[in-house]
């Protein structure tokens, strides 16, 4: 059944056409010959199943820009013999492996998740007797039971039985069970709850509707921005770093072949060495290491908050979210059936409705309905005082449930409840009564409500008198109304998306201010729609509307897609299998309190208290973790355009270079290492969705690295002063080479912590938020360890303290010069673009006037 041509004809035709075009006598069953080499043909019942070698996935976490980068800094060290460096880089590469690896791991739980959902074993009719099988066997054409308490192993229809009660709701996000009869469909991994009936097999394995949504969720997926955003960043410096290399090299290839034809291979060799050790330093091997740190941090601060990590990137999903798709049944609702105010008819109390309609109830069969109608009893001790005798339970057929009861008085009488227009017959009401039953229901319906009707009767059944109407519904959480309009002051738009029918979402979206543009799946989305690539009309109703009823797997699937082409980052919260393609396609699938396996397998966020308040704490983390990136990200692109343009421009025009080949490693340490406290500051929360703006990024890192170029040349050029005339500046005690190399060093590694603080915020670095206590500590440990190996001769050449002081003076001074220039970027830039977003708004304005 392989083509949805076939698979369609199957849902709709007549049992008897199914059976025919089947090929099987409901009867006997298929021969245990046929079963055989039906099963050859169609495959087992089974999700199909690709196996990667552990090596491979191993191998592909060392594969990328990042990794060859941090690979290739690696074997620059252990060419170099430099093992501490090799150690130290090579131990990052495989952090940040092994942490992928762990997160990967995860996320193909939700495949796993969905293969236990199915039935393990079937009770099929071959050779016309009935025997248990293993579910996979099972082939179209396969005379199947379905019990109460089991997993329906396939794709059925039920061919005879009086009716069954199966919950759906994992698969179609119905709150309800469905009641079945002949004829109609149940799918795979569905649930029976009450009845028992026979069933022919129509689609097996990966082509029934279990299956095509393990195929979605197989098929499902985002690269996250933070790894398209470290690509970017890496290829950017990896490019700068090369040129500069290569324009230095060719200079001084030229310097020492044409000008003083002195070239041999210890020059090679030493040209090679520096060229290597300055790409080292020019690599941002701690970047996969600080992003992944500070998400870790945020991951277990967001654990306090009732929100479980499984996927790191969506973190920084999150945090730049613009829509969040969200499910209805338990997640904006509370999935508790309840009742509203009694409706009487001809007289009768609300509180004498109620009771009639509790005593034809039955707690332990464990109905939603009958559960709703005994839970709105006031005292439910007053059910003690009867006796329930006979017990008719609800069947599809009389569409109501009926109970014999002796009250305390001793007096026997007959309750029911049901579907009003049962009730109606049952008590042979007259036009009047039967037209305000039904104006009663039509304006329930209108407003998604479920009726009930309930009469009573004392003569055992010869009269019935209707007594009223209780109206049923799944109200809101009490926190969701006010959770979407904090979310939505975030600047994130709220979208419902449910299984249950139109009129009830209209409500639900009403009663929570969502709007009630809500579409149904079945009008907006055509039978064979390719749900990876939408059509443009279908999108714009998708991107105009407040929400979703009656949506499929492959509905919501769609959806997300939808809204991701069209530029958007989106969240998707769910609970069901149904879900389980659309949350690990979302940005940020965040899988709601009470989840599924399946759903929380394929979810990047996952949530252990009910209700959508915690993700109004998911964004504000999220978004303060992303600043915290953000800032590491600026500050190390502008220290690395600092250090290689000073080393390459001083050495090509003033044929000096200002650091050793040790000093650049240990620089490189210095500066990276320590620096990942970054992980623990203190960040302002956006007000709106913040995402990679990379143009902005690198245009603000690139006029402070050339700030910082500025700052170290002016340092590097009075310092070379200072060398012309040694007798003029001898109070500094700055006296040769090897002390001006030294001072750069000095310069470099204090400037660049300090220029963190600038680079940590946009407008004055002195404001709040101020740094956390660990960044200051790591920042002030740093500057430490730099000026006691300057100052007592460690590694580097020893220069006098009052060098080091006015290093120290010169930097701070430069702190604040460096801060203004942030101020001014940042002013610039976003003028720019408020410029820009307002010419676009006038040109749409002018075009859609």
């Amino acid at each position: 059944m392989a083509e949805n041509a076939a698979a369609n004809d199957l849902e709709s035709l007549p049992v008897e056409a199914v059976l025919e075009k089947l090929g099987v006598d409901p009867e006997k069953g298929l021969s245990a010959a046929e079963a055989q080499k039906r099963l050859a043909q169609y495959g087992p019942n089974a999700l199909p199943e690709e196996k990667t070698s552990l090596f491979k996935k191993i191998a592909q976490h060392f594969v990328g820009p990042i990794a060859f980068m941090i690979e290739a800094a690696a074997l620059v060290s252990l060419i170099l013999g430099d093992t501490g460096d090799f150690i130290i880089i090579f131990g990052l590469l495989l952090f940040n492996a092994g942490l992928e690896f762990y997160q990967d791991s995860k996320a193909t739980s939700a495949l796993a998740a969905l293969k236990n959902s199915l039935a393990p074993q079937a009770t099929a009719l071959r050779d016309g007797k009935f025997a248990v099988i293993d579910a996979a066997t099972l082939v179209p054409g396969d005379i199947i039971k379905i019990r109460l308490g089991g997993i329906v192993p396939a794709d059925v229809r039920l061919v005879s039985g009086d009716y069954a009660s199966i919950d759906q709701a994992a698969l179609t996000g119905e709150s309800l069970p469905v009641n079945k009869t002949v004829g109609d469909i149940a799918y795979s991994g569905s649930v029976v709850k009450q009845g028992e009936m026979a069933a022919v097999v129509t689609e097996t394995g990966s082509e029934t509707f279990f299956g095509r949504t393990a195929k979605l969720v197989a098929g499902a997926g985002a690269v996250s921005q933070a790894q398209k955003a470290m690509f970017q960043i890496g290829n950017f410096l990896i490019v700068v770093a090369v040129v500069l290399a290569l324009i230095m090299v060719a200079v001084q290839v030229y310097v020492d072949i044409v000008k003083t034809d002195n070239w041999g291979l210890a020059d090679a060799l030493g040209i090679l060495q520096f060229v290597l050790v300055l790409l080292v330093a020019s690599i941002p091997v701690a970047m996969p290491a600080v992003f992944s740190i500070t998400m870790a941090l945020g991951a277990l601060a967001l654990s306090k908050e009732k929100a479980i990590v499984s996927r790191l990137s969506s973190i920084d999903e999150m945090a730049g979210a613009d829509i969040l798709c969200s499910d209805k049944t338990g997640t904006l609702t509370k999935n508790i059936l309840t009742l509203g105010d009694p409706i009487p008819v001809g007289g009768a109390k609300a509180e004498d409705i109620v009771l009639a309609g509790a005593l034809a109830s039955r707690a332990e069969d464990g109905d939603a309905i009958d559960g709703a109608v005994i839970g709105a009893l006031a005292d439910k001790a007053v059910l003690k005082q009867y006796t329930i005798g006979k017990f008719t339970p609800f069947d599809p057929v009389s569409k109501r449930t009926e109970a014999t009861i002796n009250g305390p008085d001793g007096k026997a009488f007959l309750t029911s409840k049901g579907a009003p227009h049962a009730i109606v017959l049952l008590a042979n009401a007259d036009k009047a009564v039967a037209d305000e039953v039904d104006a009663h229901v039509a304006e329930l319906g209108a407003k998604g409500y479920r009726a009930l009707a309930v009469a009573r009767s004392d003569d055992g059944g010869a009269s019935w008198t209707l007594l009223g109407i209780l109206p049923m519904f799944d109200p809101p959480r009490d926190d969701s109304k006010q959770t979407i309009e904090n979310v939505r002051a975030k600047g994130v738009s709220v979208k419902m998306i449910t299984g249950d029918d139109t009129a009830i979402a209209k409500e639900t979206a009403r009663q929570l201010g969502l709007g009630t543009n809500i579409l149904p799946a079945a009008e907006v989305f055509p039978k064979d729609m390719d749900p990876d690539n939408v059509p443009g009309p279908i999108a714009n109703r998708i991107l105009t509307a407040d929400g979703f009823a009656r949506v499929f797997p492959e509905h919501k699937y769609a959806i997300v897609k939808t809204f991701q082409k069209n530029g958007h980052l989106v969240a998707m919260t769910g609970d069901g299998v149904n879900d389980a393609p659309a949350l690990k396609q979302a940005d940020c699938g965040i899988a709601v309190s009470g989840a599924t396996d399946a759903a929380r397998g394929a979810a990047a966020l996952i949530l252990t208290a009910p209700g959508l308040s915690v993700i109004q704490n998911a964004i504000d983390e999220a978004r303060r973790i992303f600043g915290r990136i953000t800032s590491y990200t600026i500050y190390r692109v502008a220290l690395t355009m600092d250090i290689m343009f000073l080393v390459v421009l001083s050495t090509i025009f003033l044929g000096f270079q200002p650091l050793t080949p040790i000093m650049i490693v240990l620089m490189s340490l210095l500066d990276d290492i320590p620096i990942m406290t970054v992980a623990y500051d203190n960040t302002s929360v956006s007000e709106q969705p913040i995402r990679w703006r990379m143009p902005h990024l690198l245009s603000v890192s690139a006029v402070l690295g050339f700030a910082s170029i500025v700052q170290s040349f002016g340092l590097l050029l009075m310092g070379m002063e200072v060398l012309s005339e040694p007798g003029r500046w001898a109070g500094l005690g700055l006296t040769d080479q090897s002390h001006l190399q030294s001072m750069m060093f000095l310069q470099l590694v204090a400037g660049g912590h300090l220029l963190m603080l600038v680079s940590r915020k946009e407008n004055w670095f002195m404001k709040k938020p101020y740094p956390a206590p660990p960044l200051l500590i790591a920042i002030f440990a740093t500057q430490l360890v730099a000026v006691l190996m300057c100052g007592f001769g460690i590694i580097v050449p020893e220069i006098p303290w009052r060098l080091i002081g006015f290093v120290w003076i010169y930097l701070i001074v430069w702190l604040f010069i460096i801060g203004l220039v942030r101020i001014g970027i940042d002013h610039v830039l976003e003028n720019r673009s408020a410029r820009r977003a307002m010419s676009i708004d006038v040109v749409n304005e002018r075009l859609f006037r």
